[in-house]
């Protein structure tokens, strides 16, 4: 009797154990998951900007996109 509580109580410990260790896991899946759709994203928003710089008036829309702080009291010069 003593060795089936012994094994009734090893059991239960191995499957408490072995379900934590399963929640770590998808956890971790998830935080890598995420992370993979948000440079997916990232990457999916460069690509299509790095192509619209070389569609006509790329060059012209990739300047207006481009923050140019300058103070007004600042001459600005563009060469062309």
């Amino acid at each position: 009797m003593i060795i089936k509580i012994c094994f009734s109580l090893l059991a239960t410990i191995s499957l408490i154990k072995l379900g934590h260790s399963s929640k770590v896991r998808l956890t971790r899946l998830k935080e890598i998951q995420d992370s993979y759709s948000f440079e997916k994203y990232r990457y999916n928003n460069l690509t299509s900007r790095f192509d619209d710089l070389f569609s006509s008036e790329g060059e012209q829309r990739f300047m207006k996109d481009q923050d140019q702080i300058i103070s007004r009291d600042i001459i600005r010069v563009i060469w062309r």
